[in-house]
């Protein structure tokens, strides 16, 4: 086994990029917030308040990505974290995808009760505040989607002769999947609130604006679902590329030696952690092996043990 130094830092490409857009993200919503609320109170709008204080669980949610981002970079070469801080923001990105549940469950109940019991709505004053938010999250999502957090990596599926790279999920970045899909999900209920109080105001349909808050809060639960089942699976050390543990087994095992144990999982985004037991009759050590690894592109941290029989 090698006992040599080095390097436990495995954040993503676009870590530094990527903080950057969350915090410019943060302070136009602040921005957004303190207007909506400054500017109900003065005009006795309750929608405008309510707006505000909606924006700020997504300000939050996003404060939590841009603290992450910044605690993993200034940590990164911490003794403390074994593997270093790559994880953390899946940590984030599962946190903020329960906060996210449970604002979907919030709307879901607040336009359930409205069905059944209706409240008179200011259609006026509703139908602006929507549309500048839906603006607001527009941009929002512009300002973030630059980082890519939400896609494959552009080598997701690359089969080139001289490297192999991991599938596009090893790549993905989801403490900026989190914050994208906070900002998406606004967006999305945006949009629905503003289709519902068009056909409530045009044909006397007040039910409709409630109807389109459960669907908004239907989309919002099944984005939550999917961002706590993939980040659960990496705080769990789940296999993240089985495709990519059987290359490696053939990889070993094509010179006649037995891959008698492994180990995969992810680190941070682009960087899978492996850990191997090779038992061979030939007088190989852990380099060799090392060495066969070699064009796995996304393997950044390698512990070989060898058994000779």
């Amino acid at each position: 086994m090698s006992t040599t130094s080095h390097s436990h830092v495995f954040l993503g490409e676009g870590h530094d990029k990527n903080e950057r857009r969350t915090w410019a993200v943060i302070v136009l919503c602040a921005v957004m917030m303190a207007a909506e609320i400054v500017g109900g109170l003065l005009f006795g709008s309750i929608a405008l308040v309510a707006d505000g204080l909606h924006m700020s669980t997504h300000a939050s949610a996003l404060l939590l990505a841009a603290l992450a981002y910044r605690y993993a970079r200034r940590h990164a070469e911490d003794p403390r974290f074994s593997f270093g801080t790559g994880k953390l923001g899946d940590l984030a990105g599962f946190s903020s995808a329960i906060v996210l549940l449970m604002i979907a469950f919030l709307i879901g109940y607040e336009a359930i009760a409205r069905l059944i019991a209706p409240v008179p709505i200011g259609f006026n004053e509703a139908i602006p505040i929507a549309v500048l938010g839906l603006i607001v999250n527009i941009v929002s999502a512009l300002l973030l989607g630059g980082g890519g957090g939400g896609h494959d990596h552009p080598h997701a599926h690359s089969h080139d002769h001289s490297h192999e790279h991991a599938h596009g999920k090893a790549h993905r970045d989801n403490n900026m999947r989190a914050a994208i899909i906070h900002v998406l999900a606004d967006a999305v209920v945006s949009v629905l609130v503003i289709a519902g109080l068009l056909l409530g105001r045009t044909f006397g349909w007040l039910f409709m604006d409630p109807v389109a808050g459960l669907v908004g809060a239907a989309v919002i639960a099944s984005w939550s679902y999917g961002l706590i089942r993939d980040t659960g699976a990496i705080l769990l050390d789940m296999n993240p590329d089985r495709g990519m543990a059987e290359r490696v087994r053939a990889t070993i095992e094509r010179d006649g030696d037995r891959l008698e144990d492994l180990h995969l999982w992810r680190l941070g985004p682009g960087h899978l952690g492996a850990i191997l037991s090779v038992v061979t009759t030939k007088p190989r050590d852990a380099g060799h092996y090392r060495r066969l690894l070699g064009h796995f592109r996304n393997l950044s941290h390698v512990t070989v043990e060898v058994q000779q029989t």
